[in-house]
């Protein structure tokens, strides 16, 4: 199978700026602000505190990837892309982290994508509910390969990404994820503008582009009612329809103009409270990438915010699980419509979607991580609590969500006391952040889940990463 020619498909680095606009010219629309931006981004353009950031995010973002190693799903979606892409005689340039092999950049950014949204531990934007790092960094990894492109080259494109799929997100708001997937919908924007940055699409190629990537757009949250396994095919699909997009941009493909606003778009058919001022908001000022949060717990990011609270209240009162006889999580009304249809759940998968077992792992084994998931979903001490907890919608933490994720909780014991707990900002978001040693932990113990990386192979990927910006080319990180 022939792979993309370096030659045709050639890195072009934007060092001039935007021309600037007279008086005469009439104001762009957000659609075509978001796709100047992205297609003029500039590695010397973004602060040094959001590189610094991205390289965090891409560390976690590995380390998710292998932890999806040996997962039904991942594997059945990795068997499948492989099989439609080049032969063992041929592979490609491109990692396919969990099978360690080379092949074409749409099979590793599918397969990658897949990978990195199992262990729920991918990072999210808050405001948009959107999870970047699983669409933006598949996709970017496996063109940057094919394409020899520089650490920077990879860093600016993922960047572009970021700020592209997180004001989609932003734009689709609420309505739109009640329903939609977020990650599956917004997702492929923020690959496409990754992709195109890569690829060199001018401003009139990019917003082609998002018009091929939006009309794409999918990924329903019907499945968790079933335990099925759609959340790893959205992100899969995500990334490499955007991925797609860009490249068909860049033949010559067009897409609609008003994919994200006009009359048969994507807010027309998914949101009745999309706000096209979001899509240009801050470009270039504010850095949405440096405001996505890394995720704590194994599960759900809808569960964090109460299992802060309620691991706060058992540290500060010294209360141990079979004291308490109740467990109320305060709730915003998203964490209602995703956690709420999960009152049984049936795979560890589901579990990590279900308020009750989450809260039940806090209280019995005092963390709800990746093998606190895999041998206690089911104890039955966990599963007794799991049935005593409950949500209720809380005005405070409704008025505050999506931009704060508040936590919550009030706990009955079986004296009769009633205790509450409650945070402000969950592990992992901006302000409570995750340091860079912690990161590194948190990226081992994801390679070491499931095999995925020995040790001593991650604390490489660790400092290539943390040099990424200085590789001169982006080449396999794993032999």
């Amino acid at each position: 199978m022939n792979h993309p020619d370096p030659t045709r498909y050639r890195l072009v680095d934007h060092h001039e700026s935007l021309p600037e606009r007279t008086s005469t010219e009439p104001c762009p629309d957000p659609t075509q602000q978001l796709a100047e931006f992205a297609a003029a981004l500039r590695f010397d353009a973004i602060p040094d505190a959001v590189v610094r950031r991205t390289e965090d995010l891409f560390l976690d973002w590995f380390g998710s990837a292998l932890a999806g190693k040996g997962a039904r799903p991942v594997e059945s979606i990795a068997r499948f892309i492989e099989s439609m892409g080049p032969g063992e005689r041929d592979p490609g340039p491109s990692e396919v982290l969990i099978h360690r092999r080379g092949s074409s950049p749409l099979v590793a950014a599918f397969a990658n994508a897949a990978a990195s949204h199992v262990a729920e531990q991918d990072d999210v934007h808050n405001g948009a509910v959107f999870h970047p790092a699983t669409v933006v960094f598949p996709a970017a990894l496996a063109v940057a390969q094919a394409l020899g492109a520089s650490g920077r080259e990879l860093l600016t494109a993922c960047v572009a990404g970021y700020e592209v799929g997180i004001r989609v997100g932003e734009f689709l708001g609420r309505s739109h994820y009640r329903i939609f997937h977020t990650t599956g919908t917004a997702g492929t924007f923020a690959a496409a503008a990754a992709v195109g940055r890569l690829l060199g699409l001018n401003a009139a190629q990019m917003r082609h582009a998002f018009g091929s990537a939006g009309t794409q757009s999918a990924g329903l949250w019907e499945f968790l009612r079933d335990a099925a396994d759609s959340k790893q095919l959205h992100t899969a699909h995500a990334a490499g329809a955007g991925l797609t997009a860009a490249y068909l941009a860049k033949d010559g493909v067009t897409g609609a103009r008003r994919i994200l606003d006009g009359p048969q778009g994507l807010a027309a058919g998914m949101s009745s409270d999309a706000d096209a001022s979001r899509l240009a908001d801050g470009l270039g000022t504010r850095w949405a990438t440096a405001e996505t949060s890394f995720k704590f717990h194994a599960a759900c990011r809808h569960t964090h915010p109460a299992a802060d609270a309620l691991q706060q209240l058992l540290a500060t009162h010294r209360l141990a699980a079979g004291e308490i006889r109740a467990i109320t999580a305060l709730v915003h009304q998203a964490a209602i419509d995703v956690l709420g249809p999960v009152t049984d759940p049936q795979t560890v998968h589901q579990a990590k979607f279900s308020m009750g077992t989450v809260l039940g792992l806090i209280a019995v084994h005092g963390r709800a991580g990746l093998n606190e998931f895999d041998t206690g979903w089911r104890d039955p001490a966990v599963r007794a609590l799991h049935d005593q907890v409950a949500m209720r919608l809380d005005a405070e933490v409704d008025a505050a969500y999506p931009a704060r994720w508040i936590g919550k909780v009030v706990v009955e014991t079986v004296d009769g006391r009633r205790l509450e707990g409650k945070v402000l900002e969950p592990k992992g978001d901006p302000g409570n952040t995750l340091s860079r040693a912690e990161l590194e932990d948190k990226a081992l113990r994801l390679a070491a889940y499931r095999d995925g990386a020995a040790p001593a192979e991650m604390r490489r990927v660790i400092e290539r990463v943390w040099a990424l910006a200085d590789a001169p080319v982006v080449t396999r990180f794993l032999a």
